[in-house]
């Protein structure tokens, strides 16, 4: 895709891309070095100390996860194209915190910590949504650690589906589209249960009419229905993107 339709294409709601102007989305489009790589490749490694570049996704999908005491790996989140991945460590120079692979073909720019850097001097708006990017991911990480200690699964789901509407969902009239490809075993990673448990949950809200789902995408047909089974706040966080 050229640069101009890259500008202009329409990214998904809550990613990086999709958060700035189309100036500096111009700009940080041009930032760095376009790689093509295959599913399964490591784009950052937990605990580098080496490399403080930034990867911003063009298309493509992509998990963050973090390994755990006993050797085996958590997923954190799903990030896809438009998102930026990287910038803790571009930031204050320290070790990676969680290794990024690709779940399919993808598309990403590697951008060197000192040109992202002078890009925000150069781009005030951008520093401030980078801000917003990092708030919001931080408040995700928190909302999962106080899940996993008070709710059951149904509720768990419920609730991480309600976040993905809000980060990364595509209001339609048919519903919230979420335009994130999440297979059930990683929603049952996020959601910290079984992948027999998770597909419970499931089948409890599509018998509800709160979601629909098929083998490429999931469709939440009531998200305030969804937001009041998960016991959130009918006015907490932002709502989906219009389609």
């Amino acid at each position: 895709m050229r640069h101009r339709d890259l500008v202009r294409a329409e990214w998904p709601h809550g990613t990086f891309l999709q958060r700035l102007d189309p100036a500096a989305r111009s700009a940080l489009l041009r930032l760095g070095t376009e790689r093509p790589v295959p599913p399964g490749q490591i784009l950052i490694h937990e605990g580098d100390h080496e490399s403080h570049h930034l990867v911003l996704l063009v298309e493509g999908l992509a998990k963050v996860t973090v390994g755990l005491a006993d050797g085996r790996s958590a997923l954190l989140s799903l990030r896809v194209g438009g998102d930026l991945l990287g910038e803790m460590s571009a930031l204050n120079q320290r070790a990676r915190s969680a290794t990024v692979t690709t779940c399919g073909p993808t598309r990403y720019r590697a951008i060197p910590r000192d040109q992202f850097n002078r890009f925000l001097r150069e781009q005030p708006q951008a520093a401030v949504e980078l801000a917003a990017m990092v708030s919001d991911r931080l408040r995700w990480s928190n909302r999962r650690r106080v899940d996993f200690a008070l709710y059951g699964t149904r509720v768990r789901v419920a609730r991480v589906i309600a976040d993905l509407c809000r980060t990364h969902g595509r209001r339609t009239p048919t519903g919230v589209i979420i335009d994130v490809r999440l297979p059930q075993p990683e929603l049952a990673s996020i959601c910290g249960a079984s992948v027999a448990s998770v597909e419970k949950s499931l089948r409890e809200l599509r018998a509800s009419g709160l979601v629909e789902t098929d083998y490429r995408r999931l469709t939440v047909r009531d998200l305030p229905g969804l937001r009041a089974l998960g016991e959130l706040d009918p006015e907490d966080g932002l709502d989906p993107g219009d389609g």
